[in-house]
């Protein structure tokens, strides 16, 4: 499952669902049962590059390896990981992780 996947690439494990909880402020047993669905509608919800830098991150990737990737500089990567994480804890993003609003429709793996 999830095993070519973007957050793959750089975890291990599908440790997700512990990291949304915690960065959502929900808790675990809200959030959608199926790990796959749950990552649908994560990879729908944050671009390209902010789950790149989601998975980089929660791997603890050094900051110069993440700034080497996104040719950020410090001041650059501090504001894209303060908007990911403020993103994360928006009503309308982390009330979609939540059982029961899961919407996947079109996002397969």
């Amino acid at each position: 499952m999830l095993k070519n996947s973007i957050w793959r690439q750089y975890n291990s494990e599908n440790s997700f669902r512990g990291l949304l909880a915690k960065f959502c402020r929900l808790s675990e047993v809200d959030l959608i049962e199926d790990d796959k669905a749950l990552y649908n509608v994560l990879k729908a919800k944050l671009t390209k590059k902010e789950l790149k830098l989601f998975a980089m991150d929660s791997a603890n990737e050094s900051d110069e390896a993440i700034k080497s990737e996104f040719l950020y500089n410090d001041e650059e990567l501090e504001k894209a990981k303060f908007k990911l994480y403020k993103k994360l804890k928006q009503d309308k993003v982390r009330f979609s992780f939540r059982a029961g609003s899961e919407d996947t429709q079109g996002y397969e793996d």
